[in-house]
């Protein structure tokens, strides 16, 4: 189902310490048992899980509440006038002020890439907060040959989209060849997430800033690890997704958070690279038995 179908959901706005105010979604029953939190990547928004939220809000047995964040600079969320706060520190404590706001003491977050590096900090921040965690095609260790792949395509000149039928064809010029196993109907989807229509056309949602960033960035050395923080997750049910065709999150670094942390779910998805679109396939059915499980 596209984004450009009628659904369920109420937005919501929050304003966090510094003045800016953050905005999302939430889906499914206000008295719902149990809640599901979904962080999305760099540059995208919490439209990537439109369709997920679907799936888990309606699920006739066990229907979640779920809330998507758009964080700082992302989506619908105010861009900061100060650039140097579009950083994981600031954004976590942001995740934290929405959920103090929506009264959400405990959850399931889903992490897609860099919303999966907040929850590493998350973890140590307020680990009660923590009902168990999806990461999404992200570990404590990050590649730099994924790194450089997204700093070339942020970084790539092009002209802006006259149409949805350019923007979805921009999206699959950078994104096609990892993601073999997307429908025309996926590639369009995820143009409505990566874009939005404004006054001045259809443009990628989220602060330039955000991208010059990591454009900008010297990749010649290794970012440091997070696995001090990856520690913090001992305790916590926890769930990895790897894209078959990601360069970002390698085997060898799932191996080893298997490693430290006996309990973890692991799943592949399938035909997809960075990062796993989530209600494809098998893995919305597999992120919905890992919810069973947390508490």
């Amino acid at each position: 189902m596209g984004e450009h179908t009628v659904t369920v959901f109420e937005e919501f706005s929050v304003t966090v310490p510094d003045g800016l105010t953050l905005r999302g979604r939430i889906y499914g029953p206000e008295n719902a048992a149990d809640t599901v939190v979904c962080l999305a990547g760099l540059t995208r928004n919490g439209r990537d899980f439109h369709q997920l939220a679907e799936i888990l809000s309606g699920n006739p047995v066990r229907p979640w509440r779920v809330v998507t964040i758009d964080s700082r600079g992302r989506g619908l969320s105010d861009r900061d006038p100060d650039k140097t706060r579009y950083t994981v520190p600031v954004e976590a404590n942001d995740v934290l002020a929405v959920c103090d706001s929506l009264g959400i003491e405990r959850a399931v977050f889903i992490g897609t890439s860099r919303g999966g590096l907040l929850m590493h900090l998350i973890a140590g921040l307020r680990p009660a907060l923590l009902a168990g965690v999806v990461l999404n095609d992200i570990g404590p260790v990050v590649e730099p040959e994924g790194l450089r792949q997204i700093q070339a395509y942020l970084g790539r000149k092009r002209p802006q989209p006259r149409d949805w039928t350019e923007a979805v064809a921009a999206v699959r010029a950078d994104h096609g060849p990892a993601f073999p196993v997307l429908s025309d109907n996926d590639w369009r989807d995820m143009a409505r997430a990566l874009y939005r229509e404004t006054e001045q056309g259809i443009t990628p949602d989220y602060d330039p800033a955000i991208a010059a960033q990591l454009v900008s960035a010297d990749l010649s050395q290794p970012m440091p690890d997070l696995w001090p923080q990856f520690e913090a997750f001992s305790p916590t049910s926890l769930m990895v997704i790897r894209g078959e065709h990601s360069r970002l999150l390698s085997e060898a670094t799932v191996s080893e958070m298997a490693r430290r942390h006996p309990g973890l779910r692991v799943t592949r998805a399938a035909g997809q690279g960075h990062a796993p679109i989530l209600h494809l396939g098998n893995l919305s059915q597999k992120i919905i038995e890992f919810l069973r499980t947390c508490k």
